[in-house]
Order: C-alpha cells, then sequence, then structure tokens
C-alpha cells in the first residue's frame, strides 16, 4: 500500500493559487489556438469578430438578442434570459463588460471551461498532493472531447457540463475526507444551481448523489453528520420551480437549504429521528428528483433506435445524430484520454486511485458514463475527462514512487503527462472546425431580415434554425430542440416533386403553428388520414387558413451535404411505418476526369462515350445530364441535355462548386434539387427574393 501513497506536498495557499492561475492560463492559451488560425480568414467573420461554432448557440445568443435588443417578441420558443445560465451569464458580461455580444459568445465557453482546473486541484490538495492536481489540470483542460466542447467559439452549455461536476466532486470527497456539514451543503448548493447552468447534466449529479448516500451509510453509518449531510444534499431537488419561476427558484431552495444547515448545526436531534428525517429526505429526493425515470429516460432515449411504435409512426431525430450512435472503443479512448494507451491508464489509474483512496468511488458516476459512451454516443465522454486525467497522473505519481529521489520522480511524472498531453494537442491544432455559417451565408440572412417582419416564418431543415433566429429575425417551425414529427413536414416540403403541395403544406403548417404552438403533425395527421391530407394538398383547390404572415423557404448549399438524411423524414407512411424505397442520391465533390471515363468516386463511374453509369456492380443508360453554373454577375446558366428517355439516373455537373451529383428521377424533382439547384420554380407558388450561389430564398406566395 505504500506505493500507492500520494506524497505530502507542503504548497502554500500563494503557491496554491499560483498553480491554478498557470494552469488556468494554458489551457485558455489552447483554446486561442482556433482563433490564431482563423484570425485573418474573412469568411468566418462578421461585425468585425469570429462567428461561433455550434448551431445551439445562436438558441441561448437570440436569448441575449430578445433582452438586450428587443428581438425576437413573436419567437415563443426564443428562451428567457433568467430560465438558462449561460443566456443570463451572457447578458451580464453584455451589459457590465465593454466587448460586444458576439465576443462574449465567442470567447466565454474558454472562460467558463477552464475553471474545471480549481476543482481538480482542490481535490488533489485535500489528500496533500496539489502538485498531482496541476498535471492532472494540464491534461484534463485540454483533453480531446473536454476541448472539443469547450473550444473558443463553441458557446453551449457544455461549458458547465464537466465543471460543475467536478466542484460537486469536490465538495462530496471534502465532506467525507474530513467529515464536515458544511462541505455537504455547498456539494447541495451546486446541485441546485447545475440544472440551471446545465439542464440536460441532472441525472449525473443526481447519480452521484445516491452514490454519495450509499457511501456514507457503508462507511459512517454511526455518525450524525451522516444523515445531517443526507438531509441536506436531499433538499437540493425541492420542487420550488412549480410555485416560482426560474432563477429565482435556485435562490429560493438555495435560501432554504441554509436555513436547514443551521438548524441542523445548532439542534441537537436524536438519532431515531434523524434516522426517519433523512429517510424521508431521501424519498422526497428519489420523488421530487424523478431520478430513477430521469436516468432511465436518457438511457432509454440514447438507445432508441427506431421509429415511433405506437400511432402515427414519425421517424426519430436520434437515429440521425452522430454523437447519440454507438462508437468504437478507439473513439471513445480518444475523445477521454486522447489515445487507446492514454485511457488504458486512466482506467488502471482510477482502480488504484479506489483501492487506496476510497472517497473516489464517488466518481464513479463520472467514469461510468463515460464508458456508457459506448452505447450511449460522443456526447457522454466529456464528464469522465477530469477524473480520468487526475487518475491517469495518479498512475504516474505510484510509478514514479519507486525512486526516492525526488527530482527524478517529478521529472518522470511531468514527462509522462506530457506525453498523455501530446496527442490532444496535436489534435487541437487539426481540429479547425468551421463557423456554423460563412460571412456570405450570414449576409443572405441580413438581406431576409431587411425583407421579412419577426411574425414571419423560414422553412428550412432543423439545422439552421437556431441561426435563422438569430441572423435574419424570423420564426422557424422547426430547429435543434424543436423538431420531432414536425421534421416530417419540412423533408416533405424539401422532398416533394409537387410544389403545390409544398406550398399548400407550408402555409397550412405555419398559421396552425402560429395559432396553437407545439408540434403540428400531432394535430393535422391525427385530425385526418395522413395519406388523404397530403393526397388532397396536390390541388390547386385545397382550402387554405387565412394568410396571417410571409413564408420563405431558405434553400441553402450546404444542405447538399444532409439531403439523403433529411429525406429520411418523410420517406415513411406514417399509418403504417413502412419505409418507402430510398431514393438514390450522391454527391461528388472529388472526381477524376480521364478523359472516356469519370470516376466519381464510392464506385461510381461515367462511360462518357456510351453514356452508361456503373454503381457498383450495376450499369444503367445515363437519363440526362444537366451543367450549371454562375456567370461574371452571379445568374445562374444552365444546359440540359437529354441522353436517353428510359434511363433512371440523371447526372448534374454544379460547375462553379466543382461538384456533380448523381440521382434519381425522385431527388432529381424534388422541390429542393428544382428550386436550388436548377432554379426551376412555379411562379404562381413562389417569388424568388434572394438568388446566391450560398443560399436561395423564395417568398410564398399563397
Amino acid at each position: 500500500m505504500k506505493l500507492l501513497n500520494l506524497p505530502n506536498e507542503n504548497i502554500s495557499t500563494k503557491q496554491l493559487l499560483g498553480l491554478m492561475l498557470l494552469a488556468y492560463a494554458f489551457s485558455f492559451a489552447i483554446r486561442l489556438i482556433w482563433v490564431y488560425q482563423f484570425a485573418d480568414y474573412a469568411p468566418f467573420h462578421y461585425n468585425g469578430e469570429l462567428m461561433i461554432n455550434t448551431n445551439d448557440g445562436y438558441f441561448f445568443a437570440s436569448g441575449a438578442q430578445e433582452i438586450l435588443f428587443g428581438l425576437h417578441e413573436p419567437n415563443h420558443r426564443v428562451p428567457s434570459w433568467l430560465n438558462y445560465g449561460v443566456t443570463f451569464f451572457t447578458v451580464l458580461l453584455t451589459k457590465i463588460t465593454p466587448f460586444s455580444l458576439e465576443t462574449v459568445t465567442l470567447y466565454m465557453p474558454s472562460i467558463i471551461s477552464s475553471l474545471v482546473v480549481i476543482p481538480m486541484i482542490l481535490i488533489a490538495r485535500l489528500f496533500g498532493a496539489t502538485l498531482w492536481g496541476f498535471f492532472a489540470a494540464l491534461l484534463g483542460s485540454i483533453a480531446w472531447s473536454y476541448y472539443n466542447r469547450t473550444m473558443t467559439g463553441y458557446y453551449d452549455t457544455d461549458m458547465f457540463a464537466a465543471m460543475a461536476p467536478m466542484f460537486v466532486l469536490y465538495f462530496f470527497i471534502a465532506s467525507v475526507r474530513h467529515f464536515t456539514l458544511r462541505s455537504a451543503l455547498y456539494a447541495a448548493l451546486m446541485i441546485v444551481i447545475y440544472p440551471f447552468l446545465y439542464d440536460q447534466g441532472r441525472a449525473v449529479v443526481f447519480a452521484m448523489s445516491v452514490i454519495y448516500f450509499l457511501y456514507l451509510l457503508v462507511y459512517h453509518r454511526d455518525e450524525d453528520n451522516t444523515y445531517k449531510s443526507i438531509i441536506l444534499v436531499s433538499l437540493s431537488t425541492l420542487p420550488v420551480a412549480w410555485f416560482i419561476s426560474s432563477p429565482y427558484s435556485y435562490i429560493i431552495n438555495a435560501l432554504i437549504l441554509v436555513a436547514v444547515y443551521l438548524l441542523l448545526k445548532k439542534a441537537t436531534i436524536q438519532k431515531k429521528t434523524l434516522y426517519l428525517l433523512s429517510a424521508l429526505a431521501v424519498i422526497g429526493f428519489l420523488y421530487f428528483g424523478n431520478v430513477f425515470s430521469l436516468v432511465l429516460g436518457k438511457i432509454t432515449y440514447y438507445l432508441s433506435r427506431s421509429v415511433d411504435a405506437e400511432g402515427l409512426h414519425f421517424f426519430q431525430v436520434n437515429q440521425t445524430i452522430r454523437e447519440a450512435g454507438t462508437i468504437p472503443f478507439s473513439t471513445m479512448a480518444n475523445r477521454i484520454s486522447g489515445s487507446t494507451i492514454g485511457v488504458i491508464v486512466s482506467l488502471i489509474g482510477y482502480l488504484l486511485l479506489v483501492i487506496r483512496y476510497r472517497p473516489f468511488i464517488l466518481a464513479l458516476p463520472l467514469i461510468g458514463i463515460g464508458v456508457f459512451s459506448l452505447w450511449g454516443g460522443l456526447r457522454f465522454t466529456v464528464f469522465a475527462v477530469p477524473i480520468a486525467a487526475m487518475s491517469a497522473v495518479y498512475l504516474f505519481y505510484v510509478l514514479a514512487n519507486s525512486s526516492d529521489k525526488k527530482p527524478f520522480r517529478y521529472g518522470l511524472i511531468a514527462v509522462l503527462t506530457a506525453l498523455m498531453i501530446y496527442p490532444n494537442i496535436t489534435h487541437i491544432i487539426g481540429y479547425k472546425v468551421p463557423t456554423v455559417f460563412t460571412q456570405d451565408e450570414v449576409k443572405i440572412l441580413k438581406k431576409l431580415d431587411d425583407i421579412a417582419s419577426e411574425k414571419d416564418y423560414t422553412l428550412t431543415w432543423w439545422d439552421y434554425g437556431y441561426p435563422i433566429w438569430y441572423y435574419s429575425d424570423t420564426n422557424t417551425l422547426i430547429d435543434g430542440g424543436k423538431h420531432n414529427h414536425d421534421n416530417f413536414i419540412i423533408s416533405k416540403i424539401l422532398n416533394t416533386t409537387s410544389q403545390i403541395q409544398a406550398a399548400n403544406l407550408a402555409r397550412f403548417a405555419v398559421e396552425d403553428y402560429a395559432k396553437n404552438g407545439g408540434i403540428v403533425s400531432d394535430r393535422i395527421f391525427n385530425d385526418k388520414n395522413p395519406n388523404d391530407l397530403l393526397e388532397e394538398m396536390e390541388s390547386e383547390d385545397f382550402k387554405l387558413p387565412k394568410k396571417t404572415r410571409d413564408i420563405f423557404l431558405y434553400l441553402p448549399n450546404r444542405m447538399l451535404n444532409i439531403f439523403p438524411t433529411v429525406g429520411l423524414f418523410s420517406n415513411i407512411d406514417l399509418v403504417t411505418g413502412q419505409k418507402g424505397q430510398q431514393p438514390f442520391f450522391y454527391k461528388a465533390d472529388r472526381f477524376k476526369d480521364e478523359g472516356k471515363m469519370l470516376y466519381l468516386g464510392s464506385g461510381i463511374t461515367l462511360d462518357k462515350e456510351k453514356s452508361i453509369l456503373q454503381i457498383g456492380s450495376n450499369k444503367t443508360q445515363l437519363k440526362r445530364f444537366v451543367q450549371v453554373g454562375y456567370d461574371q454577375k452571379q445568374k445562374l446558366q444552365k444546359n440540359i441535355q437529354e441522353v436517353n428517355p428510359n434511363g433512371q439516373i440523371s447526372l448534374i455537373f454544379m460547375q462553379s462548386y466543382g461538384t456533380f451529383l448523381v440521382l434519381d428521377e425522385a431527388m432529381y424533382h424534388s422541390l429542393f434539387v428544382q428550386m436550388f439547384v436548377l432554379e426551376n420554380y412555379d411562379k404562381n407558388l413562389f417569388e424568388a427574393v434572394i438568388m446566391s450561389p450560398y443560399a436561395k430564398v423564395y417568398k410564398l406566395k399563397r
């Protein structure tokens, strides 16, 4: 056991603060690499600042716009700045600092997420090994997954996701290490605040709380503080929000906790009474916190890969989200520790850490959820990063303990830590993620802002919903948070071969949503057979509700990359759940022209002399060849050659983009391809208002 002991490092408070500051500066500086890489790249800048690089960030930024600039009043899905910590602090920082909203949203992830070094170092200090925490903080603050979700520009609640639970873990460990009721109070206060910072992570801190209760009952069942601590932490889930709106509910709950803490500290309570009170508190914790349903619900959601089983059969969005899919062990390893060897080192280190210092059992939910990512998806790896870093560096301490020479020991630890950091730094340098939109795309949305009113709707795929709020101040039918079932409507509009059906469905859905809110599909398709309703919408005589606002279709070039996925949501019979035949659509950005043969990749070739396409082992006659491109005035020029009327596959060369599209008749005649790629549209139904190579915006006339 002696070999597993951490050294007793005599670090002063001043030195402690210096180490924290150094680790924080390192974390923040590493996050400036992305800024340096694109500092002079104009397409990623707007309004004098680099734009953010996560779609969901525009959800919270729109909430900040609402309170700062009075925008988005008719859009009830824009978040209140008092309901989300990230929006609250954004508004606060924009008001009290000289920085613009764009600058605050850009750098806030780096500022907040780098705070993770504080609990990591403080946890290590509880065991007299502050330098252990320092080395671990250098690794954990920039490790692959944590960096990806907290880098500069990744403006999202993820900046709080793993940082706040590490503070909870610190107070839990401090509570059992020094057995102080005050630490339990601080942990409870952090649990109260956590949903305000990162609502999706409640299951994590609740699981940590359950492990904390079990730990106390197993190892400290005879201590009064055990039951007092359980009472305090259990009260963190009081249903104050049922009666008082956020964030005031968090403040009231915090005040209640402080009052109970003072009462428990001063009052003399018999053990039987403590047992009863703590039991009731735990029952309340489990009930009001919906702990089991919350945890099981999260697990079920991320393991689900099917369409709806009851009622109408809608395609589920989590089937297409990469971060919600299963991942291989190597991916999990890379994202948690930077390499397969790194995560093995971390897991061995955690096992030894628990053997020597059992309070680290309290970190089991964080390690466990990281392993769960193998089935649940990428997003879960971030929670395991800080404790994995501490575990890896602890193993380095164990290996270094074989030497009595302090310089050698710490030199070895530093070298091994650097080797763990290296693949993560390499990843960061190569991780040149783009901004959500380019400057030219934003200019299109700002033009739309000038054309449209704030009560109007812009229909497009949900990926672009939040940026459309932010830049064009219009509403959307679906977005990054509201898409279940109504994705069918937008997918149908974009994929239908009947533009009259698209126009009717757009007006019908928007007017219903503007009037009733909620999920449109659950109303209009439950009132009538969906197939009959959609067929009726192909008629000019379909009865539409009164027009109360304008509707715009936003068709961006970038949607070509995901168009087959968009089509999945409407390629299904809502009544039976039967999926339709998968249309063929292939986009080739890399190709090789060798005279007689055109090689498009993925086993697709064109014999130009015979006009025969080979797709894998199948050969087919080319139906038509289309070439489109923009002239010097940015006007679309197109040349359509009908090759063989019996062919089933067409080839479109988008000359200005250097892109080929290989597609069947269903895809060729789809609204998106016709109106974006070919600019073919029914002028009785639509008006072209913005025509750009980057995106096209059409106004609905009906």
